[in-house]
């Protein structure tokens, strides 16, 4: 059991492979942070705890006359508002009479074997044997209100699971205007940094490193959805912290909507973490007997840098929160059919396009936006989920069945979440709309935004998108999701409930999403919100492929996909080989290098293949065979990030290994070509230090060689440059 609980002492202790997360109750009920981080066995951590009697610091009437007894000075497990922390807080509730209050004293405890579901929320899963869960309950006494504390231990990823269950078992209604769903709480002043990944569409994920300083830093979205702009993952670290050496704490929420992650740096110099729903504009009610589930966060920690910290997590993805076929299977290789025809496609043109797919080796075409309704541009239709036969004579089911005949499988992609000012959908029910009465909607891209917690609104989505799966024999969907949510109001809720209707939509989200997969098992969803907009551990739940970025450019890419693999595993990752010039930048670069760059996720085209000569289809051919050879060493193996893609000069590296480090990839792409240029070179990862490894070439190096002292490069030449070299350990 990776869980204990002392009685005597009143300590609780999670046990990880290599961490320690601990607890205490004190003296008056209050539930403190003693410790987290490397592992330390058989220590009661509570002498790190040294309350002081602090200036400004509010004292609870049970403290009998004792000052150094406050809920701002002390490590809190869970925080609260209106009795004395005047820190950020985990939980603001509003009772009958206005009052914002809550004093959270411990009540009782659980530990068992295995992890519950949350209830309409994603969240990780483990049978007995992976994982051991311990609930806290702490009350309110006056108002009735309990909190649930739920950590569940997966042992041997180094990862918590954390969430809050929130409930009313007292006689009034109660306003819950925050409910965060984890807090952290350092005992004893450290520097850290803070590491964020801020974007913007085309532009996602980008690292920024910060020293943490007196005061709040946040990062948040009040979009709707994670957004491109922030992502609802953040990293703690010590302040020396490199990718491979250093404290490093990875916090991810499970949760797709509206969010906030916070650091605050207080005044004794002790630092605290928050991460959960955004309070803003959230509010919910809270009736008698009715309890409200907070989101989870997973937590991850490793003492070995960077490195460790994302493999550990994304491996924990990998087995214990993606789910389906595709978890460990390969996702089809596919063609989009977007940068190849646009809106401007008929039947002809896409099984022209098939054709050469089948042809080079691909799996799947991808139909994209423009099969539907009157839909020649972006300013119609959407919601109007019935074929253009205009476009498509035999409807999606000839089609479908005309792509079966040639072998590939037949992928659809739909934005079930919109509806266009000038479509029948919105014509016929403009109430499923969210809206603001007396104002006109704010569109974004043509189009407004469904009331996805109407039960009627997900039962015509689920009856027209279920109808065409059906009809079509689908293997893939892509859901797309292409503006940010604004007259946020909903005409299913009374006034004095508005603050519900961000996350009534969310729900509404994951509730059509669990709907299609419980009706269709097999299918493939891959989610896209004008690419890595809604990139979050919540969707890869539902969604074991993620459309990182509608930027195809392969330079690009290295920089987005360099900040994804350190929160999200290289499989969920879409990513796919488009023309030359770049769509998107006007860049060009080489084929080969556009392949490598793709191969790091689930791999695919985006291009018109009719357009090809016949040697780039030569070479096409020859790379999906490389990829169907190597995809299980990209998709599944240790990935390493050999250097710094967001600041590479010269150029960008990485590497994957296999889980038993037997064959490893390292990958490099030239970013300036220099005449009489220094030797490149880099140190690899993740090898066995005394076992011999033979490159494609017939060089022989050990494991320490290659670690320690690095490998030496050949000569590139030529703009964007690629190369990739596999290493086979000898028997």
């Amino acid at each position: 059991m990776s869980i204990n609980y002392c009685e005597k002492e009143r300590v609780f202790t999670l046990q990880t492979q290599n961490a320690t997360y601990q607890m205490i109750v004190d003296s008056h009920g209050y539930l403190l942070h003693c410790y987290y981080g490397a592992k330390i066995e058989r220590q009661n951590l509570s002498y790190c705890i040294q309350p002081q009697d602090r200036g400004f610091a509010a004292n609870p009437p049970d403290a009998a006359g004792d000052r150094t007894l406050s809920p701002d000075t002390l490590p809190q497990e869970y925080s609260t508002f209106g009795v004395g922390d005047f820190r950020e807080s985990c939980l603001d509730v509003r009772d009958k009479n206005g009052g914002v209050a809550a004093d959270l004293r411990y009540g009782s405890y659980r530990i068992y074997p295995g992890k519950k579901p949350l209830n309409g929320l994603p969240a990780a899963y483990g049978n007995e044997k992976d994982v051991d869960t311990l609930e806290i309950d702490l009350r309110d006494e006056v108002s009735g209100l309990v909190v649930t504390l739920r950590y569940s231990v997966f042992a041997q990823w180094d990862v918590i699971a954390r969430s809050a269950e929130i409930f009313n078992r007292g006689t009034g209604v109660l306003i819950l205007e925050r409910a965060l769903s984890c807090c952290l709480d350092e005992p004893v002043p450290a520097s850290r940094d803070i590491l964020t990944f801020y974007g913007r569409h085309m532009g996602e994920r980008n690292l920024e490193r910060m020293p943490l300083r007196h005061g709040k830093f946040r990062v948040d979205s009040m979009r709707g959805a994670s957004s491109p702009h922030y992502n609802p993952f953040v990293i703690l670290c010590d302040s020396a912290a490199t990718e491979t050496a250093g404290n490093c704490w990875a916090f991810s929420l499970v949760y797709s909507g509206n969010f906030i992650a916070q650091a605050e740096v207080d005044q004794i110099d002790t630092l605290r973490f928050v991460m959960g729903i955004a309070p803003q504009n959230f509010s919910w009610e809270l009736k008698p007997g009715a309890s409200f589930q907070a989101p989870e966060v997973l937590l991850c920690f490793s003492d070995y840098g960077f490195d460790a910290l994302s493999n550990r997590l994304n491996g924990f993805q990998m087995q214990h929160l993606v789910r389906g076929k595709y978890r460990t299977e390969r996702c089809p290789i596919l063609v989009n059919n977007w940068e190849a025809t646009y809106f401007d496609f008929d039947e002809e043109r896409l099984l022209a396009l098939a054709r050469e797919a089948k042809e080079v080796g691909i799996e799947m075409l991808v139909l994209d936006d423009g099969w539907f309704g009157e839909r020649n541009d972006d300013t119609t239709s959407l919601g109007d989920w019935f074929v253009n036969r205009q476009k498509l004579p035999d409807g999606l089911a000839g089609f479908g069945a005309k792509l079966r005949a040639l072998g590939l499988q037949f992928g659809l992609w739909f934005e079930p979440e919109m509806v266009s000012p000038i479509s029948c959908l919105m014509e016929q029910h403009p109430d499923w709309c969210l809206h603001i009465p007396g104002r006109e909607n704010v569109t974004s891209r043509s189009q407004c935004v469904l009331d996805m917690g109407l039960s009627a609104v997900q039962e015509y989505l689920f009856e027209r998108m279920s109808g065409l799966i059906r009809e079509a024999k689908l293997a893939y969907i892509k859901w797309d999701m292409n503006r940010s949510i604004t007259n946020a109001r909903s005409m299913a809720l009374p006034p004095h409930r508005q603050g519900e209707v961000w996350h009534r939509y969310i729900l509404g989200v994951y509730a059509l999403l669990e709907r299609l997969l419980n009706a269709f098992p097999q299918l493939l969803i891959e989610s896209c919100a004008s690419g890595g907009g809604r990139y979050d551990a919540g969707m890869l739940y539902y969604s074991p492929q993620v459309w990182a970025s509608d930027n195809t450019d392969a330079v690009d890419r290295l920089k987005i996909q360099y900040g994804n693999s350190f929160g999200f595993p290289m499989k969920t990752m879409g990513s796919h080989v488009s023309v030359c010039p770049n769509h998107q930048t006007g860049r060009t670069a080489p084929l080969e290098t556009r392949a490598l760059t793709a191969m790091c996720g689930s791999f695919g085209y985006e291009m018109d293949l009719t357009q090809l000569s016949d040697v780039e289809k030569k070479q096409i051919k020859a790379q999906i065979e490389l990829f169907k050879h190597q995809w299980q060493l990209h998709q599944l193996g240790e990935y390493h990030r050999l250097t710094d893609a967001q600041n590479d000069r010269w150029f960008t590296a990485w590497q994957v290994v296999s889980e038993d480090k037997s064959v490893a990839l390292v990958q490099l792409v030239l970013l300036a070509p220099r005449a009489n240029a220094p030797v490149l070179s880099v140190r690899l990862r993740g090898l066995q230090e005394d076992a011999v490894y033979e490159d494609d070439g017939g060089t022989r190096y050990t494991g320490a060689a290659l670690m320690k002292a690095g490998l030496a490069l050949p000569p590139m030449r030529g703009d964007y440059s690629s190369i990739q070299i596999e290493f086979q350990r000898l028997l």
